[in-house]
């Protein structure tokens, strides 16, 4: 079979939840369910950071975040560091990317790793002022929930707009016939500030809007409690949480509907039997669980590190649902073998395919992801304004609230260890989402002790890696003064 195309398209801060494919009773999402059904829905599987750049560079490189210390916004992939999009290149492949997504790769980069980058049509500065002009005074409750309400009841030519837009032209226009092609495609929504245009806005009930999870008792990291009352969460009545659920809903229907416009384009193309699709995101969002909204950098939650990928098209099942946990590091080593692109540096993904191939056999006993910083490292953290001040402030003057955290999660338990504040244990099967502490349990003491061993193994396991090509031991050099 000759090397299939690849799409990877990639939405931000999107619950697996809010997918219809992916269990949720509200969620308008045709195009997304209709990839699910054609393809391999990936039910177990986890994103390792719960803030964007460092999930993305994850994604793109096969490491975890702590292996280079790529664990803030700013800190992203160097010229000399590898990347996928590089590594299909350098294969061969056709590499596009679409858009402007500024929190990956490091200048130069973008264009060093593609044939073709950026938007064919910029978006309209109008659409990105209306999109970030919010509805209500910055004192509403609305506002401290980062709700901007109804975008208007015209199509808005924003940023996502203007990627899809250039993606479906680059297919039409630019998508080459003699070799195989990439093309990535990366949004912003259904990012914060929640806001979209209609039909969208309108679209769901704010009636049918679940309820999120409450406030947990004890046993959970103290930053939710911080983070609800620096901006003031805790005064939200209930219709207000329902109605920016809803306005969150639309945006992921949105994102939907330009997911079912991509896919048209590939199909108008006459590549659709030969294109793999991936659909993923980079993180979630709490979107009113624990009485909180957004992300947290060392939150890791079920809501913010669960991911909805689906991959489907030539050589891959169809129909079916995946259920042994998946790391977002997979990424890289399953659409390489796929491409036939050799990889030449050490990661940490495992390719789905062999899994794939034998019904009976193993991919991952557990998943592991992590958050946060070193205490000691509060300087460096990073200052925001915005709707995003109240956070960086708190993470600036209780930096014990964003310290350092790691995650394993097996099919029936999460462990947690937090370097600043206690540990965590979970029973995923009673407690899907997480709000039952057990840690300290007696009946738990030995479950916790070995889940605390294999954690800790997986760090030593992945706490580097070293070049291939070595260096002389002893290189020439200028003898004297200089």
């Amino acid at each position: 079979m000759p090397r299939p195309n690849l799409v990877l398209f990639m939405a931000d801060q999107l619950r697996a939840d809010a997918l219809g494919c992916f269990g949720s009773a509200v969620a308008r999402t045709p195009a997304f369910d209709a990839l699910a059904a054609r393809g391999v829905r990936c039910s177990d599987a986890w994103s390792q950071h719960s803030v964007c750049a460092p999930s993305r560079v994850s994604m793109m490189t096969g490491w975890y975040p702590h292996v280079h210390g790529h664990r803030t916004l700013d800190d992203l992939l160097k010229p000399w560091e590898p990347n996928l999009c590089a590594v299909l290149r350098d294969a061969g492949y056709c590499v596009a990317i679409a858009g402007n997504r500024g929190d990956v790769f490091a200048p130069g980069v973008t264009e060093a790793s593609s044939d073709f980058c950026g938007w064919l049509d910029p978006p309209s500065a109008e659409a990105t002022a209306r999109r970030f002009t919010p509805a209500v005074p910055e004192g509403h409750p609305l506002y401290r929930a980062m709700w901007f309400g109804s975008g208007g009841d015209e199509p808005l030519y924003d940023v996502d707009e203007a990627t899809v837009t250039t993606a479906e032209r680059w297919l039409a226009e630019g998508a080459p016939a003699e070799r195989p092609w990439a093309l990535w495609v990366p949004l912003l929504f259904p990012h914060p500030p929640f806001t979209v245009e209609e039909p969208w806005f309108s679209l769901h009930d704010r009636a049918d809007m679940p309820d999120p999870m409450p406030v947990a008792g004890p046993g959970k990291p103290a930053f939710m409690a911080a983070c609800r009352e620096a901006y003031g969460w805790d005064a939200l009545r209930a219709d207000e949480v329902r109605e920016v659920m809803a306005t969150y809903h639309g945006m992921v229907s949105r994102v939907d509907d330009q997911l079912r416009r991509l896919l048209g384009a590939v199909d108008a193309i006459g590549a659709t039997g030969r294109t793999v699709v991936v659909t993923c995101s980079d993180h979630g969002e709490y979107l009113g669980d624990f009485g909180l909204f957004e992300k947290w950098p060392s939150g890791l939650d079920p809501c913010l590190l669960r991911n909805p990928l689906v991959l489907a098209g030539p050589g891959l099942p169809e129909g079916v649902t995946f259920d042994q946990p998946v790391e977002m590091v997979d990424l890289l080593p399953t659409l390489c073998e796929l491409a036939e692109a050799p990889i030449g540096h050490t990661h940490f993904g495992r390719s789905l395919l062999p899994a794939w191939r034998d019904a009976g056999g193993t991919h991952r006993a557990f998943a592991c992801a992590e958050g946060g910083f070193r205490v000691s490292d509060r300087d460096l953290l990073e200052t925001a304004g915005w709707i995003y001040a109240p956070k960086a402030d708190l993470q600036r003057a209780r930096p014990e609230l964003v310290g350092t955290a790691l995650v394993l999660r097996t099919p029936t338990h999460t462990y947690v260890h937090r370097r600043a504040e206690d540990d965590e244990l979970y029973d995923r099967v009673a407690d899907p989402a997480e709000a039952a502490n057990l840690i300290g349990t007696p009946e738990h003491a030995a479950l916790a002790a070995s889940l605390r061993d294999r954690l800790f193994g997986w760090l030593a396991d992945t706490s580097d890696v070293f070049g291939w090509e070595p260096d002389p031991r002893f290189p020439d050099v200028p003898h004297g003064w200089r």
